[in-house]
């Protein structure tokens, strides 16, 4: 894991820039205070997050950071990958932009449950990395690789987007824009197309996921979806 340290402090500094820019260039000033409050938040659940898996399970984080579109094996995942990735970067420099032009006003104390809800996301993908080390950034199925049931796959079939959902209303609301929140159903809808495939591949390469999706029933949200 020491090998890979450069590179994970490298991303991460170069992400944190890229969404300083992503942020501020549309916003017009640095004095936006919720995108401030946003980048902190993001950046220390994430490093908590990676200090997890370096300390506890390097081989997860390994996973975690083979990333990308050209990382996905499925060609229909490459072209859901793209998607997501437009729609992620719209829901990051839209509510600037909402900051600069006026076009929408929400409390502060908002923006501050929003920031909560981008927390409780990490803590999701934590729970999820406790019990499944093999909740790769891509989909995959690997040698040895078991179903998971315990945990929060007890309740949902995919946790993991479940966090996601979070990270995807808890955004626009942290960044203070009404406006971005049109953005989460288009969301919501590209990461769908991303279940229904990625079920696909686990029915037919992931030994006993048939009979682990017969007993839970539900994919995102416990007794509704």
């Amino acid at each position: 894991m020491e090998s890979s340290l450069p590179h994970i402090i490298r991303s991460s500094a170069l992400g944190t820039i890229a969404m300083i820019a992503l942020l501020f260039i549309p916003a017009g000033t640095f004095d936006y205070w919720q995108g401030w409050a946003y980048i902190a938040t993001f950046v220390v659940c994430s490093l908590a997050y990676t200090a997890y898996l370096m300390k506890y399970d390097p081989a997860l984080l390994k996973r975690r950071i083979e990333a990308g579109i050209s990382r996905e094996k499925e060609s229909a995942q490459k072209v859901i990958m793209l998607f997501l990735y437009a729609c992620f970067f719209a829901l990051i420099i839209f509510p600037p932009l909402d900051f600069r032009f006026g076009w929408s006003y929400m409390p502060w104390y908002v923006s501050i449950l929003g920031e909560a809800l981008v927390a409780a996301s990490f803590y999701i993908f934590l729970l999820v990395a406790k019990v499944n080390s093999y909740a790769a950034a891509t989909v995959r199925v690997e040698e040895g690789q078991k179903v998971v049931s315990t945990g929060l796959y007890g309740f949902v079939r995919h946790p993991m987007y479940s966090g996601a959902l979070f990270l995807i209303i808890g955004t626009p609301l942290a960044l203070g824009s009404w406006w971005a929140l049109l953005l989460a159903p288009l969301f919501v809808l590209i990461l769908l197309f991303r279940i229904a495939n990625e079920e696909k591949v686990l029915l037919r390469d992931l030994e006993g996921y048939d009979e682990y999706r017969r007993k839970v029933r539900h994919r995102l949200i416990p007794g509704i979806f």
